[in-house]
């Protein structure tokens, strides 16, 4: 992750690259660290969403869906997630803990959330949040109807 460097995160945080490196001695220790801090964010944010929504069917479905469609609406944690996003395609550590992350979130809702359309939604989640990083679609007022049509897919 080229763009990362500890002299950018040290200028960044105010803190001193030496005060970086006692906490941080590697870039990898200090990208293990935000990745693990944007995954317990992400985490309770779907919690959060979740105690929200009072219908089971479908709730964890629906919590994923919005919680990466309003990344782009906070730039510093979408900024984050696209870093995080590019070095996943380059770390396998961190390939695997996504993946260990996903299957103990479906496998909790396998009773809710199995169905090949929650499936789907959150596939179609995970290409919006592609989208998004890449800036690649401007799909303006459709993107409510694509959100509210995927949600409908979540009751089914």
């Amino acid at each position: 992750m080229g763009a990362v460097t500890l002299d950018a995160v040290s200028g960044a945080s105010g803190v001193s690259k030496g005060g970086l490196l006692h906490h941080f001695p590697t870039k990898n220790a200090l990208l293990d660290a935000l990745f693990e801090s944007l995954l317990d964010r992400f985490d309770a944010d779907i919690d959060e969403r979740m105690r929200e929504d009072p219908v089971p069917h479908g709730r964890f479905s629906r919590a994923y869906l919005h919680a990466v469609a309003d990344l782009r609406d906070s730039p510093d944690e979408s900024a984050h997630w696209a870093q995080v996003t590019v070095a996943l395609l380059a770390e396998p550590r961190l390939r695997r803990r996504w993946r260990a992350w996903v299957q103990d979130r479906t496998e909790e809702y396998v009773g809710t959330d199995s169905s090949i359309d929650a499936q789907i939604v959150r596939f179609a989640a995970d290409g919006l949040w592609l989208a998004d990083m890449l800036g690649s679609h401007d799909n303006g007022g459709d993107r409510q109807a694509l959100i509210a049509r995927l949600v409908e897919w979540t009751n089914k």
